[in-house]
């Protein structure tokens, strides 16, 4: 595996590796690997000829108040991890090099990105995302780019970006990995003491309850969203929000029916998590 430091040397390699005619899968990252990435990492590895794993953390995407100074980081141990999954290159770059003296030019999807993280963490947040993926997707030019479905907003507004754009790839979105418990993996979950980790369980068992209660027949969004703010409420977690959203458009749902997005968001402990479930109806109107 080669660590790569600079937009030239990145390009050139990949050019080199289409010579042979082999397709190209990126999995963009801000590293402090788990099994999450790494299942993104298999995936890659499994459908494509050559592996590109960017390990960036992007500061334009974190607020003044966020975590960017303590944002988990190590490469060394990352890499290794990455290696170990067949990654061919390892993208990881200098905040200089993706963001050079004088730039000032920004993405930013409309409606998508006002709802849910957009609303708890500012405009700004997804202007930073969908300027660095675009960026990245530029760079790379690969055919296919993957993404975990725990960032299913952030699924979305690249999805829209690349459609808007006519971008040449496709996003393909790879499941949420838990651990044992439930506890959606997280490179934050490390800011999470021993009875912080325990609370943060109630997100997923909420989000259990919910899609057991659509799966009776339950289809009220408040219904379903109360059954997850029960479960949070018992474990003494106040959400930023717990929403039941269009899997496309993220426009509001007020009965269930089909699909929707689930999506939660609250603080515990010194961590700020998300997690989502896709609901289904026991019986959708629409169909059989």
């Amino acid at each position: 595996m080669r660590i790569i430091r600079t937009i030239p040397e990145l390009r050139a390699a990949v050019a080199e590796s289409r010579k042979t005619g082999a397709s190209v899968g990126l999995v963009p990252t801000m590293g402090a690997f788990h099994e999450g990435h790494l299942s993104l990492m298999r995936a890659a590895r499994k459908a494509n000829g050559l592996v590109v794993v960017s390990l960036f953390v992007n500061p334009t995407q974190f607020g003044a108040n966020e975590d960017l100074g303590s944002y988990p980081r190590d490469e060394e141990r990352d890499a290794a991890m990455a290696e170990a999954e067949g990654v061919d290159l390892l993208f990881a770059p200098d905040a200089s090099e993706i963001y050079p003296e004088g730039f000032a030019t920004s993405i930013h999807v409309s409606g998508l990105t006002d709802v849910l993280d957009g609303a708890s963490r500012g405009a700004l947040h997804f202007d930073g995302v969908a300027t660095v993926v675009t960026k990245l997707l530029n760079i790379v030019t690969p055919d296919v780019a993957y993404f975990g479905q725990k960032d299913a907003q952030q699924v979305l507004v690249v999805r829209r970006l690349v459609r808007d754009l006519n971008l040449d790839v496709r996003i393909e979105a790879c499941p949420i990995v838990r651990e044992s418990d439930g506890l959606a993996m997280s490179s934050r979950n490390v800011y999470l003491d021993a009875d912080a980790r325990r609370q943060a369980t109630a997100l997923n068992r909420g989000l259990d309850d919910a899609a057991a209660l659509a799966a009776s027949g339950v289809r009220d969004a408040a219904t379903l969203t109360g059954a997850v703010r029960r479960m949070l409420a018992h474990a003494d977690i106040e959400p930023e929000y717990v929403e039941l959203r269009d899997l496309d458009d993220l426009s509001p749902v007020t009965e269930l029916d089909g699909e929707a997005l689930l999506a939660v968001a609250a603080r515990v402990g010194a961590a700020r998590l998300i997690d989502n479930h896709i609901l289904r109806s026991a019986d959708p109107r629409g169909g059989a």
